[in-house]
């Protein structure tokens, strides 16, 4: 299962009830941890039953009132060891107490402040004329808009777009993703934006669009006001610095 649509469910219905044997988890997405360049991602693995002699080890494991390290000779089906298995400690620990700061009904309430979150921003947004990629379908916590007419018409693309959207102060939404829709926008509000949130948001797209056709010339520049403007992707692809490391002596 894809933890990457749990907002939408949880606290309303559990993937192992569905048939599903592994599921991953999104911590930044569903449970208030820091994503990319916030601070160290993690997506935890959880497994079923059936599943959980053959999980890697050394992993722990209570017997009786105490826990205790699990090792290869107490698992014989393990997979054994993996490297930095365990994860990133500190972010899981943070998303284990919001867990249980939110409890059940907290869980469940996350579900439906997402759901109308996103049904909200959608039909908004298709009210200030822009283009759902799925139009006969409801939002379950993200849905996609299509920017292809802005793209034939104006000449403005979805990239576009989104780097306008950093001048106005809001974080873009994914792009081009997935890849199957042309010139999209994957907008995700989440259970935590307010309406005003919400609706400084979609004044902002329509901002967007009213400079698309009126100075191009702006909105293809964007953005305008950031310490970096746009990054050569291509190249960025090609000659990738995945590390760090220290600045070699003079």
């Amino acid at each position: 299962y894809d933890g990457a649509n749990l907002n939408a469910i949880l606290g309303k219905a559990r993937p192992g009830d569905m048939g599903f044997d592994v599921m991953h988890m999104n911590l930044h997405k569903t449970f208030a941890t820091p994503h990319g360049g916030g601070g160290p991602g993690s997506g935890p693995v959880a497994a079923n039953a059936r599943l959980e002699p053959f999980l890697p080890v050394p992993r722990a494991a209570k017997k009786g009132e105490h826990y205790h390290w699990l090792s290869e000779v107490d698992c014989q089906q393990s997979i054994g060891p993996l490297s930095a298995f365990m994860g990133n400690a500190g972010v899981i620990l943070r998303a284990y107490v919001y867990a249980r700061m939110l409890g059940r009904a907290g869980m469940g309430r996350v579900a439906d402040y997402s759901a109308l979150n996103a049904n909200y921003l959608m039909a908004e947004l298709v009210k200030a004329g822009f283009d759902p990629a799925f139009p006969q379908r409801r939002a379950s916590h993200e849905f996609i808009i299509t920017l292809k007419r802005q793209a034939k018409t104006l000449g403005i693309t979805a990239m576009d777009f989104a780097k306008r959207l950093l001048d106005l102060g809001y974080h873009a939404p994914t792009t081009y993703f997935p890849m199957l829709v042309p010139e999209c926008l994957l907008i995700e509000p989440t259970e935590t934006e307010c309406k005003e949130e919400l609706d400084g948001f979609i004044a902002a797209m329509r901002q967007i669009q009213q400079e698309a056709e009126t100075s191009p010339d702006l909105v293809k520049g964007a953005p305008h006001h950031r310490p970096v403007r746009r990054l050569d992707e291509v190249r960025a692809a090609r000659d990738m610095d995945l590390a760090w490391h220290p600045a070699s002596e003079s």
